[in-house]
């Protein structure tokens, strides 16, 4: 399977999008339930209505084959080839100015565009340690930690180990990776409003924040048309208080806000409002 990778990562990108088109729409119609989250999602969020939710969801559903078309370009093409795909970093100098205060970064990249390329391109200045969900299948695991450990780019698993690692790497005044956008897991979230509707968000960022003093850091990959690359754009947020609840709530915010600027990538079939098991209703939550 990586021999075949390495093969279509050869491909030129415009020729992967354009498979990505194809995909979405064979993902769309597939049984499932990616359909219906898709359209109900889009319609709840309220970016739209009526016939323009037709034309977001639309351009929507290519976006999302192409996220998966990509994939062979950003983890296994040569490394220099992949940052080559980066047309521009927009907000350089917040991430500059904020790394330079040497406490690190907690670099944040929602669901949106190529949101695997944000570590990757981070990892040609420094080291970086990101934390992922290990796939239960061994061989996909090995897929993944092979496209993203290049560079500067250290994997760890989503586990107890693996927050420590992060600790220390902002200890040592490095940058740490983290989804702001997964659903969290039983203990480790705090209701927030997304999109007007109660989302269980992952906290751990924040803690990383208030106990370190370490900047936060949202990180976009936006996918520019007809295969051209890719444009970062790079922005702070304001340190967390006290308040978890009323933290995350402003991060979902910020997540909005990006979102919104580019609708169609985000990925909108993504479950972003279940409760996991054990969690406290939204109605019960501080």
């Amino acid at each position: 399977m990586r021999l075949f990778l390495q093969m279509l990562a050869l491909l030129p990108l415009p020729l992967l999008h354009g498979a990505g088109l194809l995909l979405g729409w064979a993902i769309y119609f597939s049984p499932g339930r990616h359909r219906a989250r898709m359209r109900r999602q889009i319609r709840q969020s309220g970016l739209c209505q009526g016939v323009a939710c037709g034309r977001l969801t639309c351009r929507a559903v290519a976006e999302m084959g192409k996220t998966l078309t990509e994939l062979p370009a950003l983890w296994f093409r040569p490394y220099l080839s992949t940052l080559a795909l980066v047309r521009e970093v927009r907000g350089r100098e917040v991430l500059d100015a904020a790394l330079a205060e040497g406490r690190g970064a907690v670099l944040m990249s929602p669901h949106i565009g190529a949101f695997e390329l944000t570590s990757l391109c981070y990892g040609a200045r420094g080291p970086i340690t990101a934390l992922y969900k290990p796939h239960r299948r061994a061989w996909i695991n090995e897929l993944q930690r092979a496209g993203r450990e290049r560079g500067g780019v250290r994997m760890m698993p989503a586990s107890a180990p693996g927050v420590r690692a992060i600790y220390k790497a902002l200890k040592r005044g490095e940058a740490v990776g983290i989804l702001p956008d997964q659903v969290a897991s039983k203990g480790e979230g705090a209701w927030a409003p997304f999109f007007g509707r109660p989302a269980y968000t992952p906290v751990l960022p924040l803690t990383l924040a208030q106990k370190t003093g370490a900047p936060l850091i949202l990180g976009v990959a936006e996918r520019l048309s007809w295969g051209r690359g890719y444009v970062i754009h790079v922005s702070r947020l304001p340190a967390p208080g006290n308040d978890l609840a009323a933290a995350a709530a402003t991060l979902n915010r910020a997540i909005e806000e990006a979102v919104r600027r580019f609708p169609a990538q985000y990925f909108w079939s993504y479950n972003r409002y279940k409760r996991p098991g054990g969690a406290p209703p939204p109605e019960g939550a501080a």
